[in-house]
């Protein structure tokens, strides 16, 4: 309505964006979500009726996340454009109530479905899939009370021409996997736990009926991620028992990610003798007990790979070199790595060698000549320190990296080696990073814009430079190597951290700073930079970096005192971008005036702060969930009592729920001994995106799923 009653207006000044061609406005209309398109752009004029319906537009529809679509507008959506759809992408729909599946039956073309997240039956997909002959890509969920019994001849046909799977388990199932036979890539994501929520030990033998074999024959991608606890480990080994029999000849990517340990067997050290036997390997990733103290990546043969994941090994910089490079083989193929936790990979030997040795910076430099086209690479926790005689920076040699998209660093690796050898140790240096007595220290006066730093010289910093160089990243992580969250997976709180490195002492706001320099840069994460006594560099970053949609800041200078509080709600007024916000720092306040300068983030989606003995303000939070309309997600998790978090939780959801279908409210003290029963209702999106903290840098090979 505003496009053609502002048409005059429009002439007046000589644009009337109607007289612009199809292919201009068909571009510009991709970027409206499809449910707008289809139920509010196209009624609009007769031209947008037209161009909103055209093939370009209704070929693919992304509701994963559309927060504000709901059950109704799903079926008004497939009514009028069901046959149009091809892929369709429903992926953490949490809120849509199950029977919104049944509207997909109208998707008689559907080639490409993501279910994942969603509430599926095995009587509703069974009469889902029966309709849906074309389909070749599947994504689903698979929960307790899944009965592969229930699946219809006709849907087990559909199943049957499926290319591409995958599968997040919450139960021990094969789920739809034996019905698959003609699979060329298997994604499996393990999530089940290993105690009921009655408390009672979950086994992670599959039930009766469940046996039949999986078909891999064709199988050219195996991927499966596991989350902490033995039962997955169980499970997966039963998927893995087939592939140990027959290695299917088309494998090209073997991918495992598993926390903690996860022995080998006997099974598994067969399946790995036959794949080095008789396939070539695009992409690999394997358990860490895997590949420590074995000779396997040098019998592993490679075609052109273009993903390695390597982390948490004990591998050294002189068999990366020997068996993954070959000796500074061209590997320009190689697009993503993922070295994270491979405290010994840049130097030529463990045997002998200490954590915090110096690195050997030949070996990043052969890594960085053999992989020059690296666009997503992973560094963290570990200690990278560069040299101070010997070599070049780290920095500077990642600097060559042109192409980097995302980049993931331990906060001790930036630091200038001459700068940390010769600086005196400051007063902040010296005060204990612990809970204890509150010290008093003079805090010297920082700059709060870049004119004021260049005058300072930190440009001749080479972090200042690397970041200068990378011009076009868009993802960067700086991490302590020791820093580890307070809200772990399944288990209790972490009540206690470790100190950070030595070398990561000096580590602060000039640094930060630097980092305002990246342009486009959409996803910040900052943890365990002991050295911010301002948190003025976080200013430089909101007024620069117009693009972030995600930031992350954790544990940020002394513990005892969130020190740059000002700075960040001066840093926010301008995110205006902004889509996910995560805060972990204990004693953090979340009242009045971080609350009014949060609102002005406009995007604003998700919010997460984590806060051991920290507090909050009630009628503050409810001002800013009244004033930002985005927000679909607040997950707080404080030293309040459990009565304040309860009512507040309930005030919120009863007071916005009904016009943010989408809305997940958690507020629950942090060190209750029941937040790990509180976490496992998490949306799995919710909880995997923002909520617990961890690296996502080279996390999954890129392009993994559509």
């Amino acid at each position: 309505q505003e496009i053609v009653s502002g048409e005059s207006e429009e002439e007046s000044n000589g644009v009337n964006l109607m007289e612009f061609s199809d292919e201009i406005l068909l571009h510009i209309l991709s970027y409206v979500p499809c449910t707008d398109l289809v139920l509010n752009v196209r009624r609009t004029c007769r031209k947008l009726a037209t161009l909103c319906l055209d093939k370009s537009l209704t070929h693919t529809v992304l509701l994963q996340k559309d927060y504000k679509v709901n059950k109704d507008k799903v079926k008004q959506l497939m009514r009028d454009i069901g046959k149009e759809i091809y892929q369709l992408n429903m992926a953490g729909c949490y809120w849509l109530p199950s029977s919104t599946i049944d509207h997909v039956t109208r998707c008689k073309n559907l080639v490409k479905l993501n279910l994942s997240g969603c509430h599926v039956t095995s009587l509703r997909l069974s009469k889902m899939l029966s309709t849906l002959q074309h389909l070749r890509s599947l994504a689903i969920d698979v929960n307790p009370g899944f009965d592969a019994s229930q699946l219809s001849s006709e849907c087990k046909a559909t199943l049957s021409r499926v290319l591409e799977l995958k599968q997040t388990l919450y139960t021990p199932s094969y789920g739809v996997v034996p019905c698959c036979t003609s699979l060329e890539k298997l994604l499996l994501y393990f999530e089940i736990l290993d105690r009921s929520r009655e408390g009672f030990m979950l086994s992670g033998q599959l039930m009766v009926g469940e046996s039949n074999v999986p078909h891999y024959q064709n199988l050219r991608v195996f991927y499966a991620r596991l989350a902490p606890g033995y039962v997955n480990q169980e499970v997966v080994r039963l998927y893995l028992a087939v592939l140990s029999d027959r290695t299917p000849e088309n494998l090209h990517a073997f991918l495992i990610s598993a926390p903690g340990s996860f022995a080998e067997t006997g099974a598994t050290k067969n399946l790995l003798d036959s794949m080095a036997r008789n396939v070539r390997l695009d992409a690999l990733q394997l358990p860490k007990a895997w590949i420590n103290g074995s000779g396997l990546l040098q019998h592993l043969k490679f075609n052109n790979p273009f993903y390695f994941s390597f982390s948490r090994c004990t591998l050294s910089g002189g068999h990366l070199i020997q068996r993954v490079i070959n000796g500074g083989k061209d590997l320009k193929s190689l697009t993503s790595l993922n070295l994270s936790g491979c405290v010994h990979c840049l130097a030529p030997e463990s045997l002998f060698r200490k954590a915090e040795d110096d690195i050997d910076s030949s070996i990043l430099e052969n890594l960085v000549v053999s992989c020059c086209n690296l666009r997503h690479l992973n560094l963290s926790a570990a200690h990278h320190h560069s040299s101070e005689s010997i070599g070049s920076h780290l920095c500077q040699l990642l600097s060559r990296l042109k192409h980097l998209l995302s980049l993931a660093l331990p906060v001790c690796s930036i630091t200038d080696v001459a700068a940390n050898v010769e600086k005196p140790p400051t007063a902040s240096n010296l005060v204990p990073q612990t809970f204890g007595r509150k010290v008093r220290i003079g805090i010297q006066t920082y700059p709060r814009n870049l004119a004021d730093q260049a005058n300072q010289k930190i440009e001749s910093s080479v972090f200042w430079a690397l970041m200068g160089s990378l011009r076009f990243l868009e993802t960067l992580e700086v991490i302590g190597s020791s820093f580890s969250s307070a809200m772990p997976r399944n288990e209790p709180a972490i009540r206690n951290s470790l100190p950070p490195c030595v070398r990561a002492q000096s580590v602060g706001d000039s640094e930060v700073a630097a980092i305002s320099q990246l342009t486009y840069l959409q996803s910040l994460t900052l943890a365990q930079l002991p050295n911010i006594l301002t948190g003025s560099g976080l200013i430089n970053i909101g007024l620069q970096c117009q693009h972030l949609r995600t930031l992350s800041l954790a544990n940020l200078g002394m513990m005892g005192k969130v020190v740059y509080m000002s700075a960040l709600m001066d840093m926010l007024k301008h995110c205006k971008c902004l889509r996910d916000l995560r805060l972990e720092q204990p004693y953090f306040c979340a009242g009045a005036q971080f609350f009014q300068a949060l609102s002005h983030c406009s995007s604003l989606q998700r919010l997460c702060i984590v806060s051991r003995s920290g507090t909050l303000q009630s009628d503050a939070v409810m001002s800013f969930m009244a004033n930002c309309l985005e927000v679909i997600m607040c997950h707080m998790f404080m030293g309040e009592s459990l009565t304040v978090c309860k009512n507040l939780q309930q005030s919120i959801v009863r007071s916005f729920q009904a016009d943010r279908p989408a809305l997940n409210v958690v507020i629950f003290p942090l060190l209750h001994e029941d937040l790990t029963e509180v976490i496992r209702d998490v949306p799995m999106r919710h909880l995997d995106e923002i909520t617990l903290f961890k690296s996502r840098v080279a996390e999954e090979p890129p392009n993994l799923w559509w």
